[in-house]
């Protein structure tokens, strides 16, 4: 399995990935909440979880909680299979990685141009066409 990414788990906890955020993070949770098979040195993720939730755009907790994952996974095989089948669904989040390229062309623009990656929420009060009024 891949190591879940750090961006990945900082827009999902930050909610930046609106409702189906908000229901991978609850879903995450209850996985890390669930008790490990092994009775030997119990790795959780419950403290790096936690830690997250608190400053969930904090890039070092993320980090924190996904090398922990990774070593539940490595110790667990049914946390491995529920955190797989987790990441697949998550995969689908965008997340600012990857690339983009942007093209304006045709002519003369009039209005606002935004270029860049994954927006939403965006909206832009024009005053019509034709210079300020």
């Amino acid at each position: 399995m891949d190591a879940i990414s750090a961006d990945l788990l900082v827009t999902v906890a930050t909610g930046a990935a609106g409702e189906a955020g908000r229901q991978l993070w609850a879903a995450l949770s209850g996985l890390v909440r669930r008790r490990p098979a092994a009775a030997e040195e119990p790795v959780t993720g419950e403290v790096e979880l936690a830690s997250l939730a608190e400053a969930p755009h904090d890039v070092a907790r993320a980090r924190a909680l996904s090398d922990v994952l990774a070593l539940r996974a490595e110790r667990d095989p049914l946390f491995l299979a529920g955190l797989t089948r987790w990441h697949e669904q998550a995969r689908t989040l965008e997340t600012g990685q990857g690339d983009t390229s942007n093209t304006i062309s045709g002519g003369t623009q009039n209005g606002p141009v935004l270029q860049g990656r994954d927006f939403s929420g965006i909206t832009f009060n024009d005053p019509g066409q034709g210079g300020a009024r």
